[in-house]
């Protein structure tokens, strides 16, 4: 059997938001699915919340509306946030995505997040609607 996490785009009004979203899609109201890009690749990875032995499907209905709460404005907005925290090596490459994303190019964080889901889940699983 199939299960089917459905992540509700339509209330999906920035990143937290999304984190919020996406942990009441998979384990309930109040639920965790991480709060960070890096936390939710681990938590797809299996063994925080997924079926381990089930196949599962993400459908993230009204995707269009959280690719623009998720595009660039919000993807400079963690990226100012990210800044004062990251490593010194790793400060020049977020100043240029931060640049990036404030002149409208570069991917978003809506980009980040489906490529997430998709290389950790596999073709078929992320279900766009």
């Amino acid at each position: 059997m199939t299960v089917t996490y459905v992540i509700e785009g339509s209330g999906i009004t920035g990143l937290d938001s999304f984190w919020d979203a996406v942990g009441e899609a998979v384990n309930g109201p109040g639920g965790y699915f991480g709060r960070s890009l890096d936390a939710f690749a681990d938590c797809l990875g299996g063994g925080f919340g997924t079926p381990e032995d089930e196949p599962f499907v993400i459908e993230w209905r009204d995707h269009a509306r959280s690719a623009r709460a998720l595009g660039h404005e919000e993807t400079a907005r963690r990226l100012d946030r990210l800044l004062p925290r990251v490593h010194p090596t790793n400060r020049a490459r977020v100043e240029r995505e931060l640049a990036e994303a404030r002149s409208g190019r570069g991917p978003t964080l809506f980009d980040q997040l489906v490529e997430i889901i998709t290389e950790r889940t596999g073709p078929g699983t992320l279900r766009l609607t």
